[in-house]
C-alpha cells in the first residue's frame, strides 16, 4: 500500500508526537501498518508518502537512486541569476556540499492558501516562489541551501516526489495510490 498526503504545516512526519506545540500523523486516520517514507519537517508542507512496503524507503530515498524531489520555496527577496546558479552547483552546508540540483524562478508564481499561522512578511522585502528538484534530502536542507544563498525561506512545499504531483489534495487529506500513481511516485517495477 502507498498513500499520499498533504501534509500541514506544524505536523511531525510521525505518528506521535514529544511536545506539545506539534501535531502528529496518528490523528490523521491513516491504516495501522504504514509509516512515513521519509520525513518533512514540521516547518514544511506537502507531499510526503506512507508505506507498508519497507523496501520502497530505499528505493525512493537514497541518493544513489537519483530519485527526483520538487520543492517550492517562498524566499525573501527575488534572486539573481548568479543565486540560482549557485543553488544548482551546490553549496556549502554545515561542512558538506550539496549535490547538484535545478533551481528556476517559478513562473508564474503559485497561488498557494494562506499558511496558517501566517508567515512572516516584511513591508519592504519582496518574497518569490522558488522551484528546486533535488535527489536528496537532508535535515532541513532546502531551507538551509536559500539560507546560504542569502535568501532565507519563509515557506516550503514538497509538491512533487518522482513525477508523482501534490496536485489539488487538500492540506490533512490522505488518499491510497492506484497502479499508475504509484508508478509515477517510484517508477515501474
Amino acid at each position: 500500500m502507498l498513500i499520499a498526503f498533504h501534509k500541514p504545516y506544524g505536523v511531525l512526519s510521525q505518528f506521535t508526537a514529544k511536545d506539545s506545540h506539534n501535531r502528529a500523523l496518528a490523528e490523521f486516520g491513516f491504516p495501522k501498518e504504514v509509516y512515513p517514507l521519509g520525513r518533512l519537517d514540521a516547518d514544511s508542507e506537502g507531499l510526503l508518502l506512507l508505506s507498508d512496503e519497507s523496501e520502497l524507503n530505499e528505493r525512493l530515498l537514497h541518493p544513489s537512486r537519483g530519485h527526483q524531489r520538487e520543492y517550492w520555496s517562498q524566499i525573501e527577496r527575488i534572486p539573481t541569476a548568479q543565486a540560482l546558479r549557485q543553488l544548482e552547483k551546490g553549496v556549502l552546508i554545515q561542512g558538506r556540499r550539496t549535490l547538484p540540483c535545478r533551481a528556476w524562478i517559478l513562473d508564474p508564481q503559485p497561488e498557494v492558501a494562506p499558511r496558517l499561522p501566517p508567515i512572516r512578511s516584511r513591508k519592504n522585502v519582496p518574497a518569490c516562489w522558488i522551484g528546486l528538484e533535488l535527489v536528496e534530502g537532508k535535515n532541513r536542507q532546502v531551507r538551509r541551501m536559500t539560507a546560504a544563498i542569502g535568501h532565507p525561506a519563509l515557506r516550503l512545499i514538497r509538491a512533487r516526489i518522482g513525477r508523482l504531483q501534490l496536485g489539488t489534495l487538500p492540506p490533512g487529506k490522505w488518499k491510497t495510490l492506484d497502479l499508475a500513481e504509484r508508478n509515477l511516485a517510484v517508477g515501474s517495477s
